[in-house]
């Protein structure tokens, strides 16, 4: 870049781009909200048949095409404000070298070559020559120069060196910028056809990388979040910040966004969405990968008589090799099926009351997944449900229904008030009954994450909130911790479910009133049989044996359902016997007949 062209550039000019770009990106997002609330919902609830299916998939393939265009021109929009930032500091750079030196009468031509006059003490009566002085970016002719500068008899030309190198560096430093957001700009571009694809989210997800290295400077200008904040701190940075801040945060940084407790639901839900689409576009792709590299193998071979070893004409059984391979791929598409879960909610919601929120999405290792149904920041009710072993996104599904069968039972008990129910896997849940779950180590781990998730509520809630904890088996556990080690923390009940132990011994150790403690275990759950910890030598400890004799120590201090532990107990069904239907189906009908009204009566404000 040369001088006159700094010198004419107006960064205010990209700085009006980027609010162009960013009305666009709002008007997308308002766009793809009124399809899915209004239009979409609308036709649901009005229409039936193919036609209508087919229309309804075609607007929401439309949502999907409007989402991709408020996250694209987000992001235009933030590179066009960096880029404005790198040319303001480089032409500001500019203006103060070419100010000194007219201050000092030198003259700068088109290439940045100061003059400058003669001055100094005369020598035999004359004044020593004025010069020019070119600027240079090596560091070691900049050093001669210095040095040259120290001894030259005219002091004008050391001024005029330092001016040279300043106009110099301003201009390539304006050139850097220049080449480094050009290239990020034009990969700002969608393919030419009117279709959102999995590589397209791909794409996005590396448009966001590109971004945000090129806006590092841009970006460190800006309010910084706190580190570690609470949910209080949180929010009055986000508070802080100006609706264009607010707009480039959430482009470039839409994980931590999504994750910051203390921030509305509809700005984490904003975030978390783009990071949803993100993931789920690279998963559908590394599943399109997975089966590519491992073709499908013939299902069904010759059937085998295990008594002769001999083939039996005509009979055909599904091979082993399919089967491994089925299992293998039901494996490889699980955090995909989970994901397409979590969508079908975004698809099919048919109210406000229903909506739903991501409030926390990452596709790592198990997932970590949480979903309100329901606005938690407007709700009368919160209830916040904490699964237990064996939840991971592969498996939302299922925790996802049984949030939404607690908000119809809620709403359906006290129509009166609103109720949000989330489901939150908030954390690394244990993987299996005999080794994870014994093990304490996953609640520790939990019981910040989830103290941070509820205080967060708390703190955006606008107005009063009745909020209960709901844990489930090991997430009993898990909600137990959290409710110990943090006396303060904004719940009002506890419902504990199938639990192997809460962590305390007593009901009035976990910091509410211990009548606001339910516990219910089903007859025919296996986790009665949950013995307490027996340390090392766990066939010679009594202590392993316990349970078998009393009737409250279980794993993680007394069973919350004892009389010992002091707190209320509510009645479910026995739940089917072991083996019928699973190793554990009891251990799952919590959210079933009787108890399930049970449970939205105590999450309304009654007694069961």
């Amino acid at each position: 870049m040369d001088l006159a062209t700094l010198k004419a550039i107006k960064p205010s000019e990209y700085s009006d781009a980027a609010d162009g770009y960013r009305t666009t990106s709002d008007g997308a997002a308002s766009a793809k909200e009124r399809v899915d609330s209004q239009i979409i919902r609308a036709m649901r609830q009005a229409l039936r048949g193919e036609a209508a299916k087919a229309a309804i998939q075609q607007l929401q393939s439309l949502s999907e095409d409007f989402h991709y265009v408020q996250v694209e021109c987000g992001l235009a929009a933030t590179a066009l404000e960096a880029f404005a930032y790198d040319m303001e500091a480089a032409k500001k750079k500019l203006v103060a070298a070419l100010e000194d030196a007219q201050a000092a009468k030198f003259t700068v031509d088109s290439a940045g070559t100061v003059t400058y006059p003669a001055g100094g003490e005369k020598s035999d009566g004359r004044l020593p020559e004025g010069g020019a002085a070119s600027g240079t970016m090596d560091p070691t002719v900049a050093a001669i120069n210095r040095q040259a500068g120290n001894f030259d008899p005219n002091p004008n030309y050391r001024l005029a060196q330092d001016i040279a190198d300043r106009i110099t560096a301003a201009l390539q430093e304006a050139t850097d910028a220049d080449g480094k957001w050009a290239p990020k700009l034009r990969a700002l571009k969608a393919d030419d056809d009117l279709t959102v694809s999995s590589s397209d989210w791909a794409d996005v997800q590396r448009d966001t990388g590109g971004v945000l290295k090129g806006a590092a400077d841009y970006m460190e200008s800006l309010p910084h979040p706190p580190t570690h904040g609470t949910p209080g701190d949180n929010a009055a940075w986000w508070k802080s910040l100006t609706d264009e801040q607010r707009a480039d945060y959430l482009s470039v940084h839409p994980s931590a966004v999504g994750a910051m407790n203390g921030l509305p639901a509809d700005i984490r839900d904003e975030a978390n969405r783009t990071v949803f689409s993100e993931a789920h576009g690279k998963a559908a792709l590394g599943y399109a990968a997975w089966l590519k590299e491992h073709p499908e193998p013939e299902k069904y071979t010759d059937y085998i008589n295990p008594m002769t070893g001999t083939v039996v004409k005509g009979v055909q059984v599904e091979s082993q090799e399919w089967l491994d391979w089925q299992e293998a791929r039901e494996d490889a598409r699980a955090p995909l099926g989970g994901m397409e879960a979590i969508q079908t909610r975004f698809d099919s919601y048919q109210s406000d009351d229903t909506r739903p929120y991501l409030l926390g999405f990452d596709d790592k290792a198990n997932g970590r997944v949480i979903v309100s149904v329901g606005n938690p920041d407007t709700a009368d009710n919160v209830v916040t449900y904490v699964p237990g072993t064996g939840s991971k996104l592969g498996s939302i599904d299922g925790d996802i229904s049984r949030a939404e069968l607690v908000q119809d039972q809620a709403v359906a008990t006290d129509p009166a008030h609103k109720t949000a129910s989330i489901v939150w896997l908030g954390y690394d849940a244990p993987q299996d009954l005999l080794g994870d779950a014994t093990d304490a180590k996953y609640a520790d781990a939990a019981r910040e994450p989830l103290s941070n998730f509820l205080t967060g509520i708390d703190t955006v809630h606008e107005g009063d909130v009745r909020s209960t904890v709901l844990g489930h088996s090991y997430g009993t556990l898990v909600a137990g911790e959290t409710m110990r080690d943090h006396p303060h923390l904004p719940v009002d009940t506890a419902i504990l479910v199938g639990s192997p132990g809460v962590g305390v011994d007593h009901a009035k150790d976990l910091n509410i009133p211990a009548d606001h403690v339910y516990a219910a275990t089903a007859k025919n759950d296996l986790v009665n049989l949950a013995p307490p910890p027996a340390g090392t030598l766990a066939p010679l400890n009594p202590k392993a044996y316990m349970r078998l004799f009393d009737d409250h120590s279980i794993m993680y201090g007394n069973d919350p359902t004892s009389d010992e532990f002091g707190g209320r107990t509510f009645k479910v069904a026995d739940g089917k016997p072991p083996g019928s239907d699973g190793l554990m189906p009891a251990h799952s009908q919590y959210w079933e007949g009787d108890s399930l009204k049970r449970m939205g009566t105590i999450v309304t404000g009654g007694t069961p």
